[in-house]
């Protein structure tokens, strides 16, 4: 566990922390944040989902089913149960809640899962299986989503009137965060072998997607009012044990594998998606709350990562004797 918080929390604590005093001194505004937003969000990001993806095949999907659907039907869940809890507990506007669906119901699987889950549970194809399907629910649904969510209340808001149904969804689909894993969940359905000659071309803007991410974070922290209150700890409850409690408890109820189950948990309980942020920074929107939930998330997930740790075990031990 000194391993996972060395090598997977701290130093996103240092990056953050980094582009925090780089905001405070001068060197750095808010407009430089959504700048590399930008930049991560239509070229690092989606190219790093694109190449995790594409190298996964139809028979890693096929492998464990009943991981596959509890970490769908769970994960997506989760994403409307944050939505509506935003939405009519705090009365949130429809773009403001949906950013806090792709901020607290969402884990950032593709920024931490193998850092945080190689560490327990070594270099087996089951870690890589993991992270896979739940990248492929996290950024081929979820931001999809999201984004046609978005789009859908900020049109509402702009226009007055409901718009069409379908227009926010094209919208979002245009956005190369949303299509690119969708073509590489196709392309990879359809069975295509990609080339490994052809991973270096994304390999190199990929690099500066969790660190280019993470350090804009910081930017937009120094250059917001830290809302420490009840919403940005709301956003923590149901990333951190909500979200992890569900999978656990659905995944028991499936009799899933003991150890996928075990992962799926971790997975679960990961700090919500940087995704989420860099999209709030790109609309303007849930920007403050938001980040100081991500960076009170970082910092709580180095004491929860053990604690649901030790609750799976006693759980599949207590369940699984007991049937």
């Amino acid at each position: 566990m000194g391993h996972i918080i060395l090598y997977a929390i701290v130093p996103i604590i240092v990056i953050m922390a980094l582009g925090y005093f780089s905001g405070k001194a001068g060197s750095f505004n808010g407009e430089n944040a959504r700048t590399l937003n930008k930049v991560v969000l239509n070229y690092a990001l989606p190219a790093a989902l694109f190449i995790s993806i594409i190298k996964a095949n139809r028979e890693m999907l096929a492998v464990d089913m009943k991981l596959t659907i509890v970490s769908f039907a769970v994960l997506i869940a989760m994403f409307f149960v944050v939505y509506l809890v935003f939405r009519y507990m705090y009365k949130d506007t429809v773009a403001e809640s949906a950013v806090s669906a792709l901020i607290s119901g969402s884990p950032t699987i593709g920024f931490l899962g193998f850092a945080v889950l190689e560490p327990i549970f070594g270099t087996s194809p089951s870690v890589g299986l993991v992270v896979a399907i739940v990248s492929i629910e996290v950024n081929a649904i979820g931001i999809p989503i999201g984004l046609a969510m978005i789009n859908s209340g900020k049109s509402q808001t702009l226009s007055g009137k409901k718009p069409s149904p379908w227009k926010p969804v094209i919208n979002a689909i245009k956005e190369p965060v949303a299509w690119m894993p969708i073509l590489a969940v196709i392309l990879v359905l359809c069975g295509l072998k990609w080339p490994d000659y052809l991973s270096p071309s994304f390999d190199l803007i990929k690099g500066a997607n969790a660190s280019v991410a993470v350090f804009a974070a910081g930017i937009t922290l120094s250059s917001v009012e830290i809302k420490i209150n009840v919403q940005a700890w709301a956003g923590v409850v149901l990333k951190l044990i909500i979200m992890p409690l569900a999978l656990l408890a659905v995944g028991l109820l499936c009799h899933m594998d003991p150890t996928n189950l075990k992962m799926l948990v971790v997975a679960g309980a990961l700090p919500p998606a940087f995704s989420g942020i860099i999209i709030a920074s790109r609309y303007n929107t849930y920007v403050a709350t938001g980040t100081t939930s991500l960076f009170m998330s970082v910092i709580c997930f180095m004491f929860m990562c053990p604690i649901w740790l030790w609750i799976t075990d006693l759980c599949v031990n207590h369940f699984y004797h007991l049937t």
